[in-house]
């Protein structure tokens, strides 16, 4: 029996934030994978490695966590007032699918460098020195994303003394602001707050009646409080993802809260997307120590949040629940707000499993309603590899 030899194409291994993932430009893929649908996603799961029953992706880029088993394709942009199109594939480790409901904020400090150094933005727009202002369409939810790249002799520099906990070693700072997070994508849900309130009585079988803050910033989020499900904040990866129990809770709470924001229209949709929303439990400030043994004082924070994605509690922060984060403390009332002491600020310092991390956004208030204008929030990105990655034969 013969069998199809392996392709190679094109693609960049990068760290963008406290994530990893395989960049392809749209124009290397194959052109079946080149438009959305079935071929794109079966070559996107055998590039990570998906999907693997073992839960490991040994045969694959992927490296069996929610933070490293993602992809990004990137295109010239045809829109006006934008560098490049940004589509964000979170898949699946145990099972056949990726889901493009969100986007990936970590990895969406990757994608101006990506841009420039792959020949994606208009060379008159990148000095050769100082900072490249990209401008990028965020494909998956029609979000503006501007990424403030440094470049230096003609590069973009990658190495700096930029530390964000959650990531080893230093480097290059990478400024993201996400414009007009929180106004109506399309997906479900529509309005900052789907039902039109600050805080909802979330009923959920099993566990009780909680009150949570459901808003659709940056990424869809359901905020409830760490100790009306008996933690405390100060919880790491161990803690919850150890138990099954504690992993069950979560997703049944997540799958009422996607039906409550009308992200589903059935409890059973929920085991189908797995990438949005997010939950996410908050606590008012206490001293821990991180994962890395680095102490957290409570002093040196506003609140604690911890945060699931893909059904396993984040080894830090997802980029796109931090911007929900920040949305959600400017706005007086909220549960997240309530968490940080109350009033109006914008910005705040949270501590999550990994360190702490600023995030900053723009709200205001008109005739009863809220908006917010941009969130804004630091990482840095590397590239760790390129060259081509490998596929067999028939794959898709």
């Amino acid at each position: 029996m013969s069998y199809a030899p392996q392709i190679k194409i094109s693609a960049t291994y990068m760290r963008g934030g406290t994530s990893k993932g395989v960049f392809f430009r749209l124009e290397d893929l194959p052109a079946a994978a080149q438009t959305p649908g079935a071929a794109r996603d079966a070559l996107l799961q055998r590039v990570i490695g998906s999907p693997d029953p073992y839960g490991k992706q040994i045969d694959g880029m992927g490296g069996a966590t929610s933070s490293t088993s993602k992809t990004v394709i990137v295109s010239r942009s045809t829109r006006p007032d934008h560098d490049v199109d940004y589509l964000f594939g979170q898949v699946s480790i145990d099972q056949p699918f990726v889901d493009w409901s969100g986007n990936c904020g970590n990895l969406s400090a990757a994608v101006g460098p990506f841009a420039i150094s792959n020949g994606l933005v208009d060379p008159a727009r990148v000095p050769r020195d100082g900072m490249a202002t990209i401008r990028i369409w965020q494909a998956n939810i029609s979000k503006t994303i501007i990424a403030h790249v440094p470049m230096t002799n003609g590069a973009v520099q990658e190495t700096g003394d930029f530390e964000l906990d959650g990531v080893t070693f230093p480097a290059a700072e990478v400024q993201l602001e996400f414009m007009d997070p929180a106004e109506d994508d399309g997906d479900g849900g529509g309005a900052m707050f789907p039902t039109g309130n600050l805080i909802d009585t979330l009923e959920v079988p099993g566990v009780g009646a909680l009150q949570a803050t459901l808003i659709n910033a940056g990424i869809p989020t359901i905020f409830i409080n760490a100790d009306a499900i008996g933690y405390t904040g100060t919880e790491l990866q161990d803690d919850i993802n150890s138990d099954p129990t504690a992993l069950a809770m979560f997703e049944t709470i997540r799958a009422h809260g996607a039906l409550r924001m009308g992200l589903i229209s059935s409890l059973e949709q929920a085991a189908t997307r797995q990438h949005t929303p997010k939950v996410a439990f908050v606590a008012k400030p206490a001293s821990y120590t991180a994962s890395s043994g680095k102490a957290v004082a409570a002093g040196d924070i506003d609140l604690l949040v911890r945060a699931l994605s893909m059904g396993k509690l984040h080894h830090a922060m997802m980029g796109t629940a931090a911007v929900a984060i920040g949305t959600a403390a400017a706005i007086p009332g909220t549960l997240v707000n309530l968490a940080a002491g109350g009033g109006t600020r914008q910005a705040v310092r949270f501590g999550h499993p990994s360190g702490t991390l600023r995030v900053g956004a723009e709200a205001r208030e008109a005739d009863g309603a809220w908006t917010v204008t941009k969130a804004i929030m630091s990482r840095s990105a590397r590239v760790l590899m390129e060259g081509w990655v490998r596929v067999p034969g028939g794959t898709f």
